[in-house]
C-alpha cells in the first residue's frame, strides 16, 4: 500500500499533466497518490471506470499498452474492466469499435487509458499521468480520435523522426520495466479507489 498521503504531495490545481521519472526515490508512492487524486475528481460523475490500453504487440515500442493490461488482468482489478491485453489488443484498427462497444456497454463510464508514445531523449522511460483525452496513433501520424477520461502515458523512444520505425526498434528492457511499474502503481490507486466507497 501506499505510504505518502496527498496532503504531503504537492499537486498543483491547474496541472493537468504530471511526469514521473521511474528510478527516482519514491516516484511510485507519488503515481499512486496523483492518479488517485485524479480519479477521485472524477467520482461524482462516472458510475464505472474502465481501463483501456491501447497499443500492439506487433511492434515493440507499442507493446506497453497491451503488456499493462495483461499485467492488470493477472493481478486481478476487482470490478474494473480491463481492455487491450496482449492476447486481444486494442489497436488502430479496432479501437473505434471497442469505444462504440464500450459506450453502449457501460452507462455511465470514465476511461483511463494507457499508451506508448514518443518524446526528448531525457524523458524516454519516464511517464506522464494526465487529466482528459489522449490521441492513440499520434506519434505515427494516424488520425484517430481522443479517447479516455484520464491516461498514462509511457515514453518509450525518441520522437521527432521516422516514428514507426523508432517504434519498431524501440529495446523491450525499456518497455517492460515502463509497463511493470505503471501496471503496479495502477492496481495499487485503482483498488484504493475502487475500495473508497465505490
Amino acid at each position: 500500500m501506499c505510504a505518502s498521503s496527498l496532503k504531503n504531495l504537492a499537486i498543483p490545481r491547474n496541472r493537468s499533466i504530471v511526469s514521473i521519472n521511474p528510478q527516482a526515490p519514491g516516484s511510485l508512492n507519488n503515481y499512486v497518490d496523483i492518479l488517485f487524486s485524479f480519479l477521485e475528481e472524477l467520482r461524482s460523475t462516472y458510475s464505472q471506470l474502465i481501463i483501456l490500453c491501447i497499443g500492439s504487440d506487433r511492434s515493440t515500442g507499442d507493446s506497453l499498452g497491451p503488456l499493462v493490461g495483461s499485467m492488470l488482468t493477472n493481478l486481478r482489478l476487482d470490478g474494473i474492466p480491463v481492455y487491450g491485453t496482449l492476447e486481444n489488443p486494442v489497436h488502430a484498427l479496432n479501437l473505434r469499435e471497442t469505444k462504440e462497444y464500450l459506450e453502449d456497454k457501460y452507462a455511465s463510464h470514465a476511461i483511463l487509458a494507457v499508451d506508448a508514445c514518443l518524446g526528448q531523449k531525457q524523458m524516454v522511460g519516464h511517464l506522464e499521468v494526465g487529466k482528459g483525452s489522449l490521441l492513440p496513433g499520434a506519434a505515427v501520424k494516424k488520425r484517430i480520435p481522443p479517447i479516455g477520461n484520464l491516461f498514462v502515458t509511457g515514453i518509450v523512444n525518441i520522437g521527432g523522426y521516422m516514428e514507426l520505425m523508432v517504434l519498431q526498434s524501440t529495446r523491450l528492457g525499456i518497455v517492460f520495466p515502463l509497463a511493470r511499474f505503471i501496471a503496479w502503481g495502477m492496481f495499487l490507486a485503482v483498488s484504493n479507489w475502487a475500495n473508497n466507497n465505490y
